[in-house]
């Protein structure tokens, strides 16, 4: 049984931007990301390349370009884009009467391998 947090509303994620949530054991934080359309996406806030704080980068179609360097980060499963190799941990997300919830596991804090991809 999956264990499915409330986190926030999405009209709390500012549209073409991001909020931080925090995770249990200081292990990082998770970045919320809302699109012009109204997705809404997960990320360990931490680019791939340098470890810049994605939330704080710009958020365009379904990407978001890192402060940092302006690497370009795909929301949906955190992939850089060619030329740029290496990815941040992506997170399932779900709404629900207009809530974002984040899987309990999610925000338990697990230590994440910066190289990591896919689904956390």
């Amino acid at each position: 049984m999956e264990n499915w947090i409330e986190v926030c509303r999405v009209d709390d994620i500012p549209r073409q931007g991001a909020r931080t949530v925090a995770r249990a054991g200081g292990e990082g934080n998770l970045a919320l990301f809302r699109t012009d359309g109204d997705e809404v996406f997960a990320l360990l806030d931490r680019c791939p390349h340098k470890g810049g704080p994605l939330s704080q980068g710009i958020v365009f179609g379904r990407s978001v370009a890192c402060p940092l360097h302006n690497w370009t980060i795909a929301l949906d499963d955190g992939r850089a884009a060619p030329p740029d190799e290496g990815c941040a941990r992506s997170f399932a997300v779900r709404i629900a009467q207009g809530r974002v919830y984040l899987r309990g596991d999610a925000l338990a804090g697990k230590p994440d391998a910066p190289e990591a991809c896919g689904r956390g």
